[in-house]
């Protein structure tokens, strides 16, 4: 498939997002969705479905939950209003171009298994032809609402970005660096990007016994605060995102959580400058829950985006799979509805087939269970909010803190000598149980 090919694929889901990658000189056009009720002949619901590069799968269409199509969606209902929005509202769902069709299928121990039919096994070089297939994702624009969710530069595949990008221990690495972000911030807003993210890698050390880390984080703040720079000048309005990354491939990466992320944006003044896009496999390798991720990115006002992908327990790295645990779409769900939604962000599935899926057909199967399994998670979370059985048992166990020594603690008009004699007062304690097993109860039966 050529070119064109590649854009109407990338154009016909939602927004899209692109990535200027550098080894070779290849263009990644990364994250695209299309709301489910586009105008037009790939969004009619009349049924003349002209699937003009998938002549051989059909409309995706909402049939409901005893449906036992593999393409359709059981979960999802685009126009279904939800909380006072719609479900397509509350997602904004993208396709990942990068895992979707240039995945391969290789992993750390096998070569490609999969050759789609658009693969011509060839690269594109660098500006000259992204520039080219730029305008034509513009012209392809024309008439319709999609736009890029986001864009990225793609700081760590080529040989020259070894010892990272924007922390690199050579000069001329991060010059070429910041020119790379320059055209993939100017080719997003070109396109009408809603937000921009920094996607890490290499930005971190292997052993400090050769690493200037204080030097390698100024540098990396002095990078964020030209990027800001930049966005202002050329008047981008999106907002600027950061991924945070534990451990694969730089054993300790200066993003590797939000919290750790969320510390250097506020020691470097940049706190209000940026929002964290969190991938649930990433927040795994850090030891984290995807929850918990969102929940710290939430509390810190920091929420912008989310990857909704998953790991494998029984498999060390970022293996990238599809969502499709519902107890877990149910967690990121409450933390989203809390933060109220996370437009202009949106949920991107930064996800791939496994190695041995190699129809193309397998591609649809998979976005279709992805996003339902969300849109259940969704569903979920609203019963469990409403119930207020969960809220309770949370408000019940702080239940103290709303007596007046609580109230004055939390006000900051408790000193320590004060607080010892309330202690003498209050004599031995007997701490109440935290119904744990009784919170998992309540949580698993929204689950059906």
């Amino acid at each position: 498939m050529k070119k064109v090919g590649f854009f109407i694929l990338l154009l016909c889901l939602n927004a899209a997002s692109f990535l200027v990658s550098a080894d070779p000189p290849m263009t990644y056009l990364g994250r695209a969705s299309c709301p489910a009720d586009d105008e037009g002949e790939k969004g009619s619901d009349s049924g003349d479905w002209q699937g003009e590069f998938f002549p051989e799968i059909p409309q995706i269409k909402y049939e409901g939950p005893s449906s036992k199509n593999p393409l359709a969606y059981r979960w999802y209902n685009a126009e279904e209003e939800i909380l006072g929005k719609k479900m397509k509202d509350w997602f904004r769902f993208s396709v990942a171009f990068w895992h979707t069709f240039r995945g391969t299928g290789g992993d750390p121990f096998g070569a490609a298994t999969k050759y789609w039919p658009w693969e011509d096994g060839t690269n594109s070089e660098s500006n000259k032809n992204l520039d080219e297939v730029i305008e034509l994702a513009k012209e392809l624009q024309k008439g319709s609402n999609i736009r890029p969710l986001w864009g990225t530069a793609q700081l760590f595949l080529h040989p020259r970005y070894m010892h990272g990008g924007a922390t690199s221990s050579e000069v001329e690495v991060y010059a070429y660096a910041a020119a790379q972000v320059k055209k993939a911030m100017e080719v997003t807003h070109y396109l009408g990007g809603e937000n921009y993210v920094f996607w890490g890698g290499r930005e971190g050390y292997q052993t400090l016994l050769n690493t200037d880390m204080g030097r390698e984080l100024d540098h990396l703040a002095r990078f964020f605060e030209a990027a800001v720079a930049y966005k202002k000048k050329i008047g981008f309005n999106g907002t600027l995102l950061i991924e945070p990354k534990p451990q694969e491939p730089t054993k300790h990466q200066y993003d590797w959580d939000a919290a750790t992320a969320a510390n250097f944006l506020r020691k470097y003044g940049l706190i209000d400058e940026f929002k964290l896009n969190i991938e649930c496999n990433h927040a795994t390798l850090s030891g984290h829950t995807c929850h918990h991720e969102l929940e710290t990115a939430r509390l810190n006002g920091l929420l912008g985006n989310i990857d909704a992908n998953t790991g494998d327990a029984q498999t060390g790295w970022d293996t990238d799979q599809f969502l499709t645990d519902v107890g877990e779409a149910t967690m990121i769900m409450i933390s989203v509805i809390r933060n109220g939604g996370i437009a202009p962000g949106g949920f991107n599935f930064d996800a791939k087939l496994r190695r041995e899926s190699t129809d193309v057909e397998d591609l649809f199967i998979a976005h279709i269970s992805g996003m339902d399994t969300i849109a259940r998670g969704l569903r979920n979370a609203v019963k469990i909010l409403e119930e207020g059985r969960l809220s309770e048992l949370v408000r019940k166990r702080y239940s103290s803190w709303d007596t007046e020594i609580g109230k004055q603690i939390e006000e900051g008009k408790a000193d320590f000598e004060y607080l010892e004699k309330k202690a003498k007062e209050f004599g031995e304690l007997k701490v109440p149980s935290a119904k744990q097993e009784l919170a998992e109860m309540i949580f698993q039966s929204a689950m059906f």
